[in-house]
């Protein structure tokens, strides 16, 4: 065969292979299944910093399912308004309180290191250890209410309850698949091996805290409304004594990367030692008594070192494990049921 026809039938071939193979690829590329898409999306945006994306429900329409949403929105941010005592529906009184949301999931949960709930939805269902068994996100809204709030349980398939979801899912649109985000939860601190200073934690309030909580904890409300604008950190209007916040080490792991209102994590004001004290100091102060926390953690293996009432599964004395030293109550679990307590 001629040199020149056998170079020329080469070359079509080649190029049939080639236009053969950038078919497939556009088809595959252009047909994947929405769910393979919706996954490169979502770790897209896991890979910049999931806090600088769009959280303002003044950005909806007023769509039914955006009406839902930023009527959750206003439950979490406006909470007594609704369902506080003084909402003026006897029926709808779910917090026992006038605490918001808002007031410990700062900036309407969208706060790194402030309990954010950006993707809390993919994390539920999920093992409680207050409860041992498998929750739901309603049970958990419903344990704020109970604890945080100081209320009581609301229908899971009230219009509150779905549009408090319906929020959280719009939150959540922009998480991995598993829900775990960068600065999920509280920020980590170095425990002093000592227990709580009381006094130096009554300084730090009074000079740090009190301007905007008051001298006495009682908080701020907004001007002409129910809702606090610094909310009270103890007495009748505060979470009571079955709440997480009641901690000392969670407290404090709050106040750390939160407090004075205004800084981060990345700027904090207080000093690890500063945070632990004065969160001893406002754990001290008198709150509301929640009824049955005997029945909390059936597995007291697990219940959090720092949890102030009984029963443990421990030798130590009720006030250590409201004050300190914990690190002695970390090393004893380690060293009897081998678990790493970080709480």
């Amino acid at each position: 065969m001629d040199p020149v026809k056998r170079l020329m039938r080469q070359l079509i071939a080649l190029f049939m292979i080639v236009s053969v193979g950038c078919v497939v690829l556009i088809y595959i590329g252009t047909f994947q299944p929405d769910n393979q898409l919706q996954q490169a999306d979502t770790n897209a945006y896991s890979a910049q910093s999931i806090y600088d994306l769009e959280y303002a429900v003044s950005t909806l329409d007023h769509s039914p399912e955006n009406l839902e949403i930023k009527w959750g929105y206003e439950l979490f941010t406006k909470t007594p308004q609704y369902i506080g005592p003084g909402n003026g529906d006897s029926l709808k009184i779910y917090s026992g309180n006038n605490l918001s949301c808002n007031n410990c999931h700062l900036m309407g949960g969208t706060k790194p290191y402030a309990a954010p709930l950006i993707g809390i939805i993919q994390r539920f269902p999920q093992y409680r250890g207050r409860e041992d068994k498998i929750g739901s996100i309603e049970e958990r809204i419903n344990g704020c209410l109970e604890r945080s709030m100081n209320g009581r349980m609301m229908p899971e398939d009230s219009r509150e309850m779905k549009a408090y979801i319906a929020y959280l899912n719009w939150l959540s649109r922009f998480a991995p698949d598993d829900g775990k985000i960068e600065g999920q939860g509280f920020v980590s601190i170095q425990l002093p091996d000592r227990a709580v200073d009381l006094e130096q934690g009554a300084a730090i309030f009074h000079r740090v805290c009190s301007e905007c909580h008051g001298a006495n904890g009682q908080g701020r409300l907004k001007p002409n409304s129910q809702v606090y604008l610094y909310p009270p950190l103890w007495g009748p209007d505060s979470f009571n004594n079955g709440a997480g916040m009641n901690r000392v080490i969670t407290a404090a792991q709050f106040i750390k990367a939160n407090m004075p209102f205004g800084v981060t994590y990345l700027d904090p004001k207080l000093s690890d030692e500063e945070a632990y004290d004065v969160a001893g100091y406002i754990n001290q102060r008198n709150r509301p008594v929640k009824a049955n926390l005997e029945k909390d953690f059936p597995d007291l293996v697990k219940k959090p070192v720092s949890t102030p009432y009984p029963p443990f599964a421990d030798p130590f004395s009720i006030e250590q494990h409201q004050l300190g030293p914990f690190l002695e109550i970390m090393a004893f679990y380690k060293r009897e049921h081998q678990i790493e307590k970080s709480k």
